[in-house]
């Protein structure tokens, strides 16, 4: 398994646990097994489903659990693989399969991993300029998606609690709404100290989702 894909599961879950007052180990521990097991993508995400629908206080993860499945796919199961195996007929039919599955949130992972392999920081406006490339004509999906990021881009000079009151006039057909305040946070500080971390925790309109996205950023990023 993925290291920074294990560490990012691990502190989402036990976030979200603990402010659930639920324990999240016995779901880590499922999910490390299926992540970790030698079967094939499509069992692993039928597995990965079976898990939450064991836990259910955790349903809200789900999706987010399912973008980091598909990092770890990307970063270790396809090693295993034929070298061409991503530009199959076989893969085109998983993506066809799973393509109402997960969340905006893989981007920023896959970015995060792109960083990581260049051995760059990451920042907002790399991020949506360069890797979403939400300025090029051929890419206005992106751009309509992000918008609320894009013109929100000062927010990263504000503090959490700045970040909030613009997350929670968000338009609920936003598809971006549920991970603005968490991905906002992030990229404010993808390295914060464990005092903006609590501030950040503290401030989350949406607690036990937010704060779970974000402890899953930031020990993805940093580990």
């Amino acid at each position: 398994m993925n290291t920074p894909v294990l560490s990012a599961l691990e502190a989402s879950l036990q976030q979200f646990g603990k402010l659930a007052q639920k324990d999240a180990k016995p779901l880590i521990k499922d999910l490390v097994a299926i992540f970790s097991s030698d079967k094939a993508y499509l069992e692993k995400v039928a597995d990965l489903d079976k898990a939450i629908d064991d836990y259910p206080t955790f349903e809200s993860l789900r999706e987010v659990v399912f973008d980091l499945l598909l990092i770890n796919f990307f970063s270790d199961d396809v090693n295993k693989l034929e070298e061409d195996y991503l530009d199959s007929p076989e893969w085109e039919a998983i993506e066809e399969q799973t393509l109402d599955r997960g969340t905006e949130l893989l981007n920023v992972l896959l970015y995060l991993k792109e960083c990581q392999d260049e051995d760059i920081e990451p920042e907002l406006s790399d991020f949506l300029k360069e890797f979403l490339l939400v300025d090029e004509d051929e890419f206005q999906d992106e751009h309509r998606i992000y918008e609320e990021v894009i013109a929100n881009q000062i927010l990263m000079e504000s503090s959490a609690q700045e970040v909030a009151k613009v997350a929670q006039d968000i338009s609920d057909d936003s598809e971006i709404k549920e991970l603005f305040y968490s991905l906002m946070c992030f990229f404010r500080n993808p390295k914060p100290a464990h005092d903006e971390q609590v501030e950040v925790n503290t401030n989350a309109p949406v607690a036990d989702f937010d704060s779970a996205v974000y402890q899953l950023l930031i020990n993805f990023n940093n580990s």
